[in-house]
């Protein structure tokens, strides 16, 4: 505790510090959220930036605002040579950087920022700086949607500003999320009578209506209503005039299957025959009236009482026969599994509660480790993101032959410290000369800050699920991998085959 009370405090005294246009930007680089979310930067082009200009910088001249305005740019960038662009303009933040400010700019292009400042700790550290209750920034956060923007509203405004901050049709609110359970059964015997729904593999919408307007909000609270005129269609034509609903949207096909997940993240099928459609499972608002704070089963009411055909399948039931047939009817369909839900809970915005609690499958590969990258921030100094492969036939005794491996993704989810000290030392015994690893490794990210290794640690992995990929030659890619453990009772011959792999990805 007295280590977390530390890290409040320096957090605090150093948002006391900003000025009131920098204090939104401030927050999004401390907790590794860039306000203008992904900006089109990969490991290429970040390492194409630093090898153009190797040398830090020896003073420091950066400023928060001159960084932020260089993300908007970066994320602006789009059409025919925006690549080149984009890798010189970044090349040139780079070369203003000193040492320091390259890795704190690498961390937050890549998403991998680890300096311990959570949206937790963050919000204690707010409410410190401006002097109010933590719970009012707590609550100001779940409705106001975007902690940045709530910080402004904290330091410039006070108490009377966080009171200000409710749900607003046409501002986005912070989605509820589910806690895990390993079973439908199980979360019976937990919650009691419950809302079993069907868990759907499709993006996470928030959808506002008020009169004419319709607005869609992903997960993360990005607009995203152009990308989605199909579900603003839908909304258009609800009975309502006023309404906030959550919920997920989904490329189907004509019998109702879904389509692979890549589809369905680009807001588009593969063919004529499919479409975007929206399943609603939350309604937050309606005609005036606040619902956040009605139990469940009076939100799931009024749901199905003005948007029926597109409310999530679901059945309320105490029994846990039950909750595993509907389980077994969504798996059935195509989909992930179900989310069973308290029928008296709340809608507790903004956070993880085990009032909901998903069940799915967990789908298990044993893997080949090709490479492994070198880690940031907390990770610096160990060998972190392993590079991942599948086998495509018989493996020589010897394990040598990378030819008969090929790769089908990266992870860095899952590890301990112990796990990365060991796989450190490990992988530095098992690493190659690079141009070797080259000459034979169909691995597309092999350069500076990778170690390649001799493809005979087994490593078992969990996996949402495959997706197809025009980046690895073997046509798949793994969706959300992390570790689960090193298999050293594996050898290479024993690693799941890329059929295998692609078998998931067919279901």
């Amino acid at each position: 505790m007295r280590a977390r009370n530390l890290k409040r405090d320096a957090l605090a005294e150093l948002l006391s510090r900003a000025t009131p246009s920098e204090v939104a930007v401030v927050v999004g680089f401390l907790t590794g959220q860039l306000r203008q979310g992904r900006i089109g930067v990969g490991w290429r082009t970040l390492a194409a930036a630093e090898e153009a200009a190797p040398s830090p910088a020896s003073t420091a001249t950066l400023a928060v605002l001159d960084v932020d305005r260089a993300f908007s740019s970066l994320a602006a960038l789009h059409g025919p040579g925006s690549s080149t662009e984009r890798r010189q303009m970044l090349a040139r933040l780079v070369a203003t950087a000193t040492a320091p400010e390259r890795d704190l700019l690498r961390a937050l292009i890549s998403g991998e920022l680890r300096q311990g400042a959570s949206v937790g700790i963050m919000v204690d550290a707010l409410a410190l700086a401006a002097s109010v209750p933590a719970s009012a920034v707590r609550r100001a956060t779940m409705f106001g949607g975007r902690l940045d923007d709530v910080a402004v509203a904290a330091l410039t405004g006070g108490p009377d500003a966080l009171d200000r901050i409710g749900l607003e049709v046409g501002r986005p609110l912070q989605p509820m999320l589910a806690s895990t359970s390993t079973s439908a059964s199980d979360a019976i015997e937990e919650l009691g009578e419950a809302s079993v729904e069907w868990k759907l593999d499709g993006i996470r919408i928030q959808v506002h209506r008020r009169g004419n307007e319709v607005r869609v909000w992903s997960r993360n609270l990005h607009d995203i209503t152009e990308q989605v005129t199909d579900v603003v269609d839908v909304v258009a034509a609800l009975p309502v005039d006023q309404v906030v609903l959550d919920g997920e949207a989904l490329v189907v096909d004509a019998a109702g299957r879904p389509a692979a997940f890549q589809d369905t993240a680009s807001g588009r099928g593969s063919d004529a025959t499919v479409q975007l459609r929206p399943y609603f499972f939350d309604l937050l608002h309606l005609d005036g009236g606040d619902l956040v704070d009605e139990p469940l089963h009076v939100r799931r009411a009024a749901l199905e009482r003005i948007a029926m055909p597109w409310a999530v399948p679901s059945e309320r039931t105490a029994s846990a026969a039950a909750a595993e047939a509907v389980l077994g009817r969504a798996l059935a369909a195509g989909h992930e599994g179900v989310v069973v839900k308290s029928v008296s809970s709340s809608y507790a915005a903004g956070r993880r509660g085990k009032a909901w609690r998903k069940v799915k499958p967990v789908h298990t590969l044993d893997l080949v480790v090709l490479a492994v990258e070198w880690g940031h921030g907390r990770r610096n100094g160990m060998l972190s993101n392993l590079h991942l492969g599948a086998r495509v036939g018989p493996v020589r005794d010897d394990g040598h032959d990378e030819d008969r491996f090929v790769m089908i993704g990266k992870t860095f989810k899952g590890m301990t410290d112990d796990m990365l000290r060991w796989q450190t030392e490990r992988f530095l015994d098992l690493s190659i000369a690079d141009d070797a690893a080259r000459e034979r490794s169909d691995d597309p990210d092999l350069g500076p800050g990778v170690v390649a290794v001799r493809p005979v640690q087994v490593v078992e992995i969990a996996v949402d699920g495959v997706q197809r990929s025009t980046r690895y030659r073997s046509g798949v890619a793994l969706r959300f991998a992390r570790v689960l453990r090193y298999r050293d009772d594996k050898g290479p011959a024993e690693a799941d085959t890329i059929d295998a792999v692609r078998a998931l990805g067919s279901g």
